[in-house]
């Protein structure tokens, strides 16, 4: 059996975990959880049920001792996640993830006690220890987002029951899932891909590739879709057997509460977007079928490149420069604190079997750094994903001072950074163009990117939605969620597609529906929200290096209306959406006038 990965020999960078720790054997990591566990029983016992009775100081040393405690967790399950993604295949690298996340969470219950009697106190009561204690403030923006649970909260018992059993539910799904994905081959005319490499072939110039590869994956994942269809039920009822006891009003409101986000805000993005469609979408992809000359476009063809784009490979220290460049000129100082992650082993851009699909930034703790995990094909949108992984590990190092329990953002703003930083670097590639008909390529290439980080994304929210509600009923046949998906893609995409049957089965690749339901609408948010703030960045806004430095430090301590002030922007105006969606759609005015000019150019 042969497993083609790229035909590329350059080398990639792969990271070194060693500053977590320097192997899964490593004495370090068994001593950390040991002391861990001895400290977090030693604390429950000296803490739990008498927190009511604490000065503002003394409540704010537990909170501290809590902190450090789960820091140290935290590093331990950094390292066996990002061992587990470096090669989920790996039988002995699941079962080390398996049993560090056991053991943590055997430890964190011995912790659960302070989340669920902080949200018990009363605002008569937590109020004055926080007027009275400075240091007891600090942690305010992190009391604030816990207590916007404490109307779902239930009782200890069952509380820590399912946090005890977590690892047996949810996270054994989502593990199940990633190790078979991670060993799935795919037929491409002959040749075994890897789902990632595959996946990447749709994006290839050649149509038959394209086409072979669609079939391949389609083949691969037909084969599977009961397991797929069993996890995505199981999952789902999970959910809602949860949200029932937790009184959540719609599916998605878990979500948009641990975003800080009201349900309106989204539905308002949500439909924002759908109305949109033919302006965006619709109308771009009617062009794309007439620049491939084509009738129709299949859904392999939705990533082409265009005829004029060479599809040349972009070797690594080319991207690297590229970003790196279009980050220093907007700040120094943002290059400054990008620069680490080249110049130490901190990315895994390397292709190799069972290593996980797609790209993330993990922050890991404020004690260590992140990694940025990628899968470098050498394609302009590789280029692009640098880009935003990078900008998501420099909001992470920037944060990181806000301490552990408050570097993280919501998912909507955790997105901010890093689309913030694909535009940087793609403003500074169409700038230094001049030929028309490759600026027409970047443009195009953009609008896909646009369109797939904010149509795609909202079009895989509404999948979920619908899924989720309808599961309600009973368990989905493989073939209704088929019919789902199929019926969401063709509403999003428009008119210019025809889908074959065996698409009905893309829905199962998506890892996002697995690990983190309802998380997608975040891309488009992300998206909108920077359109928006590059808006007012190309205006001329005063400061506006230093407000935006200073936003990304602010990390999870304070919420979007907060952050956007400082910019004139109000992400909860219905008007704002539109503001986002207007820059997309005024990409595509100029791709229609772009195409129109050199229309006439030919015919001359």
């Amino acid at each position: 059996m042969t497993i083609s990965q790229d035909s590329s020999a350059e080398s990639l960078p792969t990271w070194d975990l060693s500053d977590l720790y320097a192997a899964p054997d490593d004495p370090r990591l068994n001593a950390d959880l040991d002391r861990a566990e001895n400290e977090a029983k030693a604390f429950n016992a000296s803490h739990a049920g008498r927190l009511i009775g604490l000065s503002g100081d003394a409540l704010a040393t537990a909170i501290s001792t809590y902190e450090r405690i789960e820091e140290v967790l935290g590093r331990a399950m950094s390292y066996a996640q990002l061992v587990f993604s470096g090669d989920a295949q790996s039988a002995e690298n699941g079962r080390f993830y398996q049993t560090v996340q056991e053991r943590v969470t055997a430890i964190s219950s011995h912790l659960l006690f302070l989340t669920l009697e902080l949200n018990r106190l009363d605002d008569a009561a937590l109020e004055p220890k926080c007027r009275q204690s400075a240091a007891l403030t600090r942690f305010r923006p992190w009391l604030r987002d816990l207590r916007v649970f404490r109307p779902h909260q239930l009782s200890d018992e069952l509380e820590k029951l399912l946090h005890e059993k977590e690892v047996t539910g949810r996270s054994a799904w989502n593990r199940l899932f990633d190790e078979t994905t991670a060993s799935m081959r795919v037929d491409v005319a002959g040749e075994e891909l890897t789902v990632s490499a595959a996946l990447n072939n749709l994006s290839s110039a050649d149509r038959s590739v394209r086409a072979a590869a669609a079939k391949g994956v389609s083949a691969a994942f037909g084969e599977r879709v009961r397991l797929f269809s069993l996890i995505t039920n199981t999952l789902a009822k999970d959910k809602e057997i949860i949200d029932g006891w937790r009184q959540y009003p719609r599916p998605t409101s878990a979500r948009n509460r641990a975003n800080m986000v009201e349900d309106e805000v989204v539905d308002a993005l949500v439909s924002a977007v759908w109305k949109s469609l033919p302006r965006l979408s619709h109308r771009y992809y009617l062009m794309k079928a007439k620049w491939l000359g084509l009738p129709k476009l299949m859904h392999w063809d939705r990533n082409a490149p265009l005829p004029e784009d060479s599809d040349s490979t972009i070797p690594w220290p080319e991207a690297v420069t590229r970003v790196r460049a279009a980050y220093g000129a907007f700040s120094p100082e943002l290059e400054r604190i990008a620069a680490p992650f080249f110049e130490k082993p901190w990315i895994d851009a390397a292709l190799r079997p069972g290593k996980a699909s797609g790209a993330f930034a993990h922050p890991t703790v404020p004690s260590a750094h992140p990694y940025l995990l990628l899968n470098y094909h050498g394609r302009a949108r590789d280029v692009m994903t640098l880009a935003h992984e990078l900008g998501h590990g420099v909001h992470q190092v920037l944060a990181a001072q806000q301490g552990y329990l408050m570097s993280s953002t919501p998912l909507t703003l955790a997105e901010t950074a890093s689309v913030f930083g694909e535009m940087l670097t793609f403003r500074a590639v169409l700038d230094a163009e001049a030929d028309p008909r490759k600026r027409r390529t970047l443009l195009a290439g953009k609008v896909e990117d646009m369109l797939n980080t904010v149509v795609r994304q909202i079009a895989f929210y509404r999948f979920e939605t619908l899924l989720h509600d309808e599961r309600r009923k009973g368990e989905l046949s493989h073939e209704r969620i088929g019919e789902i998906w199929m019926q969401i893609q063709t509403e999003s995409l428009g008119p210019a597609f025809d889908f074959t049957p065996d698409y009905s089965v893309y829905w199962a690749y998506i890892p996002h529906f697995v690990h983190t339901p309802f998380y997608v609408y975040a891309y488009a948010f992300g998206d909108c929200l920077v359109n928006a703030l590059y808006g007012v960045f190309r205006d001329g806004h005063p400061r506006f290096q230093e407000k935006y430095l200073e936003m990304l430090r602010a990390g999870g301590t304070k919420r979007h209306r907060e952050l956007l002030a400082p910019f004139g922007l109000d992400a909860s105006d219905p008007a704002f959406w539109n503001k986002g969606l207007d820059v997309i759609s005024g990409f595509i005015d100029e791709l229609e006038r772009v195409s129109a000019a050199d229309a006439l150019e030919r015919t001359a």
